[in-house]
């Protein structure tokens, strides 16, 4: 009775974070910013969060709305908000054993561990954060964050090395599984492809070293400059577009003001994918007996995409675009590597609810009573009913990213975006020798981050 006891709090304090639908609440919530309503979008997102001690998810996703409708301040608070729980749970998290860092989810399940955000997810907070300072014209606090963004990289390679060393020795020792390949039914497929498996890493992005060594640039620094579109041409190899960065970077940085903007046209589309929910069945051996375990894993599931448009126009002048960087594959690779402690965690909350469920049906045999056949079905039935896999992640982030380059006359300019659903029209305004013109497409919707002041 004891053991019923303990798993009775343990589920009571898994709560709503077990059973909510993270996935449903985002599809939701996405759906009403495709349509061009930020506030309706953000009041969404505001009643799925009553709690006044609002959690990551909230502060990224309300982030990336604002930014949407060009409140930059307001975002940058949101944010702000965002990194400060990350530090925080980062710190937090360095004091505990690897054990202790998520005891309840050994025994319910993911959803009840604190959300820390993924690697891919922290670097590119970071790095939306240098956009919304270039967007408001603020260079030097850009090249902050960016910076800060490559600081984080540097650590989390260390983290991330220290870890799977653990979940290694860990799984050695319990002689547990740590390959989704042997989960049978497993959709392979969706996180073991070519294009994933080319990725140096799943945090690293092109798209925020080349954002460095632009903002290095306009800031009149080339020798930094050059480490950040160097290292985006190692990550993103065979770009044009990212190769012609470093040429004459020199020369352009030492040349006057000849009343042209260089212009880096950055292009957002889609979504970030989807985690849903699947179970599969896992063998567990208890004294001496093999019972197969529903236990539920997250599988990566496409969501808002479509193709990168083709080309951008500024006025008569037509610019090539390059595909820069993939959330879509960065979160699939992200979910690749972290498979092996998923396994180990799946596996150890496998054995403890086997044998729990194995010795309250002993027990109810050998002493025939109500209370104990009634323990026995209450363990059963709550082991399947929060059998659920982690469904959290930042959902509004884009799918892919491209970018194109060009140095335009300065002023007020006609832009059109060719997309999969046609044509898509603007207005923005160049002024400085420097700027970034930001573009999100969410399915029919374009939303515009241009410049308020330029470089």
């Amino acid at each position: 009775m004891i053991r019923w006891c303990l798993l009775g709090v343990v589920l009571l304090l898994g709560g709503c974070a077990a059973v909510r639908s993270y996935d449903r609440e985002l599809y939701l919530t996405l759906d009403r910013a495709t349509t061009g309503s930020v506030d309706n979008a953000i009041q969404l997102l505001e009643a799925n969060n009553r709690a006044s001690d609002k959690d990551l998810l909230y502060y990224l996703e309300l982030g990336m709305l604002q930014r949407l409708g060009s409140r930059y301040q307001e975002s940058q608070k949101a944010w702000l908000s965002a990194n400060a729980r990350i530090e925080a749970e980062a710190d937090s998290l360095a004091q505990l054993s690897g054990f202790a860092r998520g005891v309840s989810s050994y025994v319910i399940n993911d959803r009840v561990r604190t959300y820390a955000g993924y690697d891919y997810e922290k670097t590119m907070l970071l790095t939306y954060m240098a956009l919304n300072h270039v967007a408001m014209g603020d260079f030097d606090n850009a090249r902050v964050a960016i910076k800060q963004a490559h600081e984080l990289e540097a650590q989390i390679a260390e983290q991330r090395a220290k870890q799977y060393a653990e979940v290694e020795e860990s799984a050695r020792k319990r002689g547990a599984r740590t390959s989704f390949k042997e989960l049978n039914g497993y959709p392979i497929e969706t996180i073991d492809t070519p294009e994933v498996n080319a990725l140096r890493n799943g945090y690293q992005s092109a798209l925020s070293h080349y954002l460095a060594g632009f903002i290095y640039e306009a800031l009149g620094e080339p020798s930094l400059a050059a480490p950040g579109y160097r290292l985006a041409n190692e990550l993103q190899p065979g770009q044009p577009l990212l190769e012609e960065a470093l040429r004459g970077l020199d020369a352009r940085v030492a040349a006057p003001d000849d009343g042209m903007t260089d212009v880096l046209v950055v292009i957002e589309t889609g979504t970030a994918p989807a985690l849903q929910s699947r179970s599969f069945l896992l063998p567990v051996f208890v004294e001496g007996r093999m019972l197969l375990v529903s236990n539920a894993f997250p599988v990566m599931t496409q969501t808002s995409w479509a193709p990168p448009p083709s080309q951008v126009t500024f006025d008569e002048q037509t610019l090539p675009v390059a595909r820069i960087s993939s959330i879509d594959l960065m979160a699939r690779r992200r979910l690749m590597d972290d498979m092996p402690s998923i396994m180990l965690r799946a596996t150890i909350r496998s054995a403890v609810t086997a044998t729990l469920q194995y010795q309250a049906q002993r027990a109810a045999d050998r002493e025939h009573t109500l209370a104990m056949a009634l323990g026995a079905v209450v363990i059963t039935a709550g082991s399947a009913a929060f059998a659920h896999a982690d469904e959290r992640t930042w959902r509004a982030l884009p799918s892919d990213v491209s970018i194109a380059r060009a140095r335009l006359p300065r002023g007020t300019r006609n832009m059109t975006l060719q997309t999969a659903e046609g044509a898509r029209t603007a207005q923005v305004s160049l002024s400085g020798r420097y700027a970034v013109v930001d573009l999100r497409l969410l399915r029919h919707q374009l939303f515009v981050n241009a410049p308020r002041e330029a470089r």
